[in-house]
């Protein structure tokens, strides 16, 4: 089951984030401008935004295998259909569907944690599903622009959806639960109590911060590289530290670091490798490129291990990690819209990037007065 959260979570961003390596071709065909193509991808965010919630409160109610029984087959048959949109606006409808199928998986894969893994290694476990995240992002970054040389981009999303049918057969076929601990998000009157405090609300605004700056700079990072006249490939340099930070700093999480220092270091660091995307070159830029991946997946581990951490938070994990992961799509839903619109406006990728690194700002701000 492990395996599986590994699995799912390679299976999202590998159809989120395998249009990005597609910018140039998808624009010249459609004839979009940057940030038309900015709300292909805001597109998924939308669906991840309005149905996470719900999706969380499914998983609550009937558990994480019968939610992902009905949601994968949605993700399998979106992604299809992605692959055969003739028009504009049919690529924007199956990425709005896409995303309410996508939007299950974040709310139910920390359900699959807590039931199989061991309370001293919460943390531990959590990073290593992060890094699924992470493999499917530096295969959609990595292996996408290889792939373009001899197919089209409908092809490649047809071999992305391919997988997705495949997934979803092998969960109908294999996956268990052992019904190890029930949620309390039934409780409304707990759940509405636990929103009155300021934990919930901190780790949102970190999920806003480290969700639209990686996602942001997934989506753009392609093109940025091609302006510069770079190859488009160190992209997956992204994946590569966020496939490193989730177990890293997961593991730490669980053993060492105080968690607002940690907090305050990845923010600092990633604020500055973001500025150094723009104004460096090699051998710095390659380096730079992996430090923004690390730092802000490691934000996004942190707040994402803390629901199961900690007791008031933990009764009611489905409907926390649905709150903070849906709403938290509001960074990126935003972002990459505005990182387009800024490079229209100014014609450089300098302004929007520096967009971005103001993002890691708040990760340092906010690292001060979350929970250690």
């Amino acid at each position: 089951m492990v395996s599986f959260s590994f699995v799912l979570a390679f299976l999202l961003h590998l159809l989120l984030f395998g249009t990005a390596p597609m910018v140039t071709q998808i624009m010249e065909e459609m004839n979009l401008s940057h940030a038309d193509f900015g709300l292909v991808f805001s597109a998924v965010m939308m669906g991840l935004l309005l149905f996470r919630i719900p999706w969380g409160l499914i998983g609550d109610r009937i558990g994480y295998l019968k939610a992902f029984r009905i949601a994968l087959p949605v993700l399998a048959v979106s992604a299809v259909l992605r692959g055969f949109s003739q028009s504009y606006s049919a690529l924007l409808i199956s990425q709005i569907f896409l995303g309410l199928g996508s939007a299950a998986i974040l709310p139910c894969l920390p359900l699959v944690i807590k039931e199989w893994a061991s309370d001293g290694a919460l943390s531990f476990s959590t990073g290593l599903y992060v890094s699924g995240f992470a493999l499917g992002n530096f295969t959609a970054l990595g292996l996408t622009p290889r792939l373009l040389t001899i197919m089209n981009w409908r092809e490649i999303l047809l071999i992305h959806s391919g997988f997705a049918v495949l997934v979803a057969g092998l969960w109908w076929g294999f996956a268990r639960s052992v019904g190890k601990g029930k949620s309390e998000f039934k409780k409304r009157e707990k759940f509405t109590l636990l929103l009155k405090g300021k934990d919930v609300w901190i780790l949102l605004l970190l999920m806003i911060a480290s969700m639209g700056s990686y996602d942001t700079l997934a989506t753009w990072m392609p093109k940025v590289l091609e302006m510069k006249g770079l190859n488009k490939g160190l992209a997956s340099l992204l994946s590569v530290g966020f496939f490193l930070a989730g177990p890293v700093v997961g593991f730490s999480s669980d053993r060492f670091w105080d968690k607002r220092r940690m907090l305050a270091i990845l923010g600092a660091l990633s604020c500055a490798s973001v500025i150094g995307v723009g104004y460096l070159s090699s051998p710095f830029l390659p380096f730079c490129i992996f430090l923004a991946g690390f730092t802000i997946t490691g934000v996004f581990t942190v707040a994402l291990s803390a629901p199961a951490e900690h007791s008031h938070l933990s009764s009611s994990m489905g409907g926390v990690i649905g709150l903070i992961t849906s709403l938290g799509n509001i960074g990126p839903l935003i972002m990459s819209v505005v990182f387009g619109f800024l490079m229209d406006l100014t014609g450089t990728f300098y302004v929007p990037l520096f967009s971005v690194a103001a993002l890691s700002l708040i990760t340092l701000v906010l690292s001060w007065t979350a929970h250690k």
